[in-house]
């Protein structure tokens, strides 16, 4: 797919963000909130002597000051990375917000309506087992708790904890 993408295939990229569930007071009128975006167009990849700079620059949005810490792509790497770019040429977006939109006759009913929100928050870091190296400060900063697990599970226990 990413090869016939590089060859100039038409694309098109949907990215969702859930931000609740709506309960109405019929199974029919149950949905969600949600922000969305549609992107329609042709890729053109990346030059490999562009290649090395965008990779940094996206490693550097994800952390800022891990490109000077981590070991950049060799030559094989690189080789083997494809980067495409989408030009936001023809695109379109969606929003769904508010409570259950329900029907008259179902406002009567005996059940609980409304909205569960849902948000996306910064877990602490889990710690690589083989990791001894203090976590620099855009992994203390990643998380409200500041607690860096050592494993997946551990992680999801200290948020938990942090909640009650």
């Amino acid at each position: 797919m990413l090869k016939a993408l590089a060859g100039g295939a038409q694309a098109c990229v949907t990215i969702t963000h859930l931000d609740g569930l709506v309960l109405a007071r019929s199974a029919f009128h149950h949905s969600m909130n949600y922000r969305s975006a549609v992107i329609y167009g042709q890729c053109t990849r990346v030059s490999d002597e562009d290649k090395p700079a965008l990779l940094e620059q996206f490693l550097r949005h994800i952390a800022p000051g891990r490109e000077s810490q981590a070991r950049p792509p060799d030559r094989n790497e690189l080789a083997a990375t494809l980067v495409l770019r989408l030009p936001l040429i023809e695109a379109a977006a969606k929003i769904r917000e508010g409570g259950p939109k329900d029907d008259e006759a179902d406002m009567s009913r005996d059940v609980w309506a409304g909205v569960l929100p849902l948000q996306l928050a910064h877990l602490p870091a889990a710690r690589d087992p083989a990791c001894s190296i203090e976590p620099p400060g855009y992994v203390r900063e990643w998380s409200p708790t500041r607690q860096v697990a050592t494993s997946k599970r551990r992680s999801r226990l200290t948020v938990a904890r942090s909640k009650a």
